[in-house]
């Protein structure tokens, strides 16, 4: 008579130790694969973004009497969007007053910071500095639109928004990014990955929190190459009560967002043509 072989089983260790064998070789496979793409798009587009020096003039006001003045200068990431240098940032990172003004209660009115750019410089690759100026802000997809004074004799490596890409959710992004002074102003890549896609009251995808070098005003491109957006930042007012604080402002009122492809070419429209007289930038609402 057959007996009816019994089933194999593995020893707890030994099946324990099959896994992990297993998830290292599979492991390997998609970060190489990602590393791969991401050096790719590193090489292809990496002089497309630019570092923007700022001198920014603050000063804070509480209840209509003046506070004291004070000027910073800070470097921050733009995205060059055309040959001629027209470069796209966070407005936020142009105008931090504006920002706190937005995220602070309409019952605390009374606190004001005006922030005034009294200097904008785009650092080209060789140390170059050319001086450049706001041309158009918009509010609402915290963006700032800057373009060089003067005509350049060459042109500078633009990345080309007309033929964006749509992100999933967890999909992996690449950003490029331009870093500080203190890391020599390295070109630099990082990944990132989606964690919410917010329709209304229009399009947006939020990225995970966790640290990065990834700044405001740099590109995310899909693993084909395509651009998805640009990193700026989202906020809203807080609730009003507990008196007069900058401590009060929630958190949750405020996020790094990816602002689409689409809708920066959208924005960009409204950018006055070059030599165009004007008193002072264009805002869009």
């Amino acid at each position: 008579m057959l007996r009816k072989a019994a089933p194999a089983t593995f020893p707890t260790g030994t099946l324990f130790s099959v896994l992990v064998v297993l998830a290292l070789i599979a492991a390997p496979g998609h970060a190489d694969e990602l590393a791969e793409k991401g050096r790719a798009l590193f090489k292809k587009y990496q002089h497309a973004v630019v570092t923007v020096q700022l001198v920014l003039k603050s000063k804070f006001s509480v209840g209509g009497q003046g506070g004291q003045a004070n000027e910073s200068r800070q470097d921050v990431t733009g995205t060059v969007m055309d040959p001629s240098g027209l470069t796209v940032l966070s407005l936020s990172a142009t105008d931090p007053g504006q920002l706190l003004q937005n995220m602070m209660p309409d019952s605390e009115a009374r606190f004001k910071m005006e922030t005034e750019l009294s200097d904008v410089k785009i650092l080209l690759e060789d140390g170059t500095e050319v001086a450049a100026e706001v041309v158009l802000r918009d509010k609402d997809l915290d963006l700032a639109f800057i373009r060089p004074k003067t005509k350049l004799t060459t042109p500078m490596t633009a990345l080309d928004l007309t033929k964006p890409a749509k992100a999933d959710l967890l999909e992996e992004v690449i950003a490029l990014n331009r870093l500080g002074s203190a890391a020599g102003r390295a070109y630099a890549a990082s990944v990132e990955r989606i964690s919410a896609i917010v329709q209304r009251p229009r399009l947006f995808y939020v990225p995970e929190t966790s640290m990065t070098m990834t700044t405001l005003g740099a590109p995310a491109f899909n693993l084909e190459g395509k651009p998805v957006g640009i990193f700026v930042m989202r906020a809203l007012k807080a609730k009003s009560g507990g008196g007069f604080s900058m401590f009060n402002l929630q958190p949750e009122n405020l996020t790094a967002i990816i602002v689409p492809a689409d809708d920066i070419l959208k924005a960009a429209k409204q950018v006055p043509a070059a030599g165009e007289e004007k008193e002072k930038p264009k805002e869009k609402e």
